[in-house]
């Protein structure tokens, strides 16, 4: 009995609590707690995730502070190395060493250029 009455007023607690947060939070919890729910349901004992759903957790740490409240399935410290390791593969492919351009010299120029520094040595 008194276990029934603690949950009913907890859960009157946090239904007075929903209703004074801002809508736009109630949104985003609720898109949260729905894609976590998706990747449950997915047909597999242990549900992997995939890449949508980590740019879906990226973007939404990114827009929303309270997103590590409504985590689950996976740790926030997790989400922020999926972050560290976007941004480290982006600067190596930014910075990837480059075939050098091919030389815009005709092959004449490259032969008269060659005649005159053997003439020189």
């Amino acid at each position: 009995m008194i276990d029934a009455m603690l949950t009913f007023l907890l859960n009157a607690l946090r239904a007075l609590r929903a209703g004074l947060r801002p809508y736009a939070d109630l949104v985003l919890e609720n898109l949260a707690l729905r894609q976590q729910l998706a990747v449950l349901q997915r047909n597999s004992k242990r549900p992997r995730l995939r890449h949508f759903d980590r740019a879906f957790w990226l973007l939404l740490s990114r827009s929303w502070s309270r997103f590590a409240d409504v985590l689950v399935i996976v740790k926030p410290d997790t989400i922020v190395r999926w972050h560290r390791r976007g941004f480290r593969l982006l600067w190596r492919w930014e910075y990837r060493p480059r075939k050098p351009k091919k030389s815009e010299v005709t092959p004449e120029v490259e032969e008269l250029i060659h005649r005159h520094e053997r003439r020189a040595a």
